[in-house]
C-alpha cells in the first residue's frame, strides 16, 4: 500500500502538537504508527519552535519529540529565487516558500488552518495541483484513501 503523504504547515503541526485531541493530533498519531507520512519544510521546523516556546514554553520539548516519533520528514525550503518565480501562486508572498516546498515533496495534500491565503481562495489548489485543506478535512481524506485501499 502506498503511504498516503501529508505536508504541514506551522498552524497544523501547532494544534497536533498543543491539542491534546483533534484531527491535527491524530495525523501525528497515524504516522507515528506508520499509517501516513508527514512532510515539514525547515521554515515550519523554524517557525512551529518559535511559536510554540512564546505561546507555550513547556511545549517545546513535547514538539520536538512528537517530531522524532511520527517520523516527520523535514524537506529543505525552496531558494529565493524560485520563491520570486512562483509568486503568482498564493496572494500571500510569505506562503510561497510553504507551497513550493509541498510541491517539491509531491504530497498528496498541504494541512493548514489559514482559511484566508490557503483553503478559500481555490485559485492555489488548482496552480499547483495539491490537495488543500484543514486537519479536519484532511483527515476526512486520509480515512476516505484508507477504506478504499481495504
Amino acid at each position: 500500500m502506498p503511504k498516503i503523504k501529508l505536508f504541514l504547515d506551522s498552524s497544523a503541526l501547532i494544534s497536533g502538537i498543543i491539542s491534546a485531541d483533534g484531527a491535527a493530533r491524530v495525523l501525528l498519531l497515524l504516522a507515528e504508527t506508520g499509517h501516513l507520512e508527514l512532510t515539514i519544510s525547515a521554515q515550519v521546523v523554524a517557525e512551529t519552535e518559535r511559536t510554540i516556546a512564546r505561546k507555550a514554553p513547556g511545549a517545546v520539548n513535547d514538539y520536538r519529540l512528537a517530531l522524532r516519533v511520527s517520523k516527520v520528514r523535514i524537506v529543505r525550503d525552496p531558494e529565493a529565487e524560485e520563491v520570486r518565480n512562483h509568486l503568482h501562486l498564493i496572494t500571500h508572498a510569505a506562503d510561497v516558500p510553504i507551497l513550493m516546498a509541498a510541491m517539491h515533496a509531491k504530497v498528496d495534500y498541504l494541512v493548514t488552518l489559514n482559511r484566508k491565503h490557503f483553503i478559500d481562495d481555490p485559485g492555489v489548489a488548482n496552480k499547483t495541483g495539491i490537495r488543500i485543506g484543514t486537519p479536519g478535512d484532511a483527515l476526512g481524506w486520509v480515512r476516505d484513501r484508507m477504506r478504499k485501499i481495504e
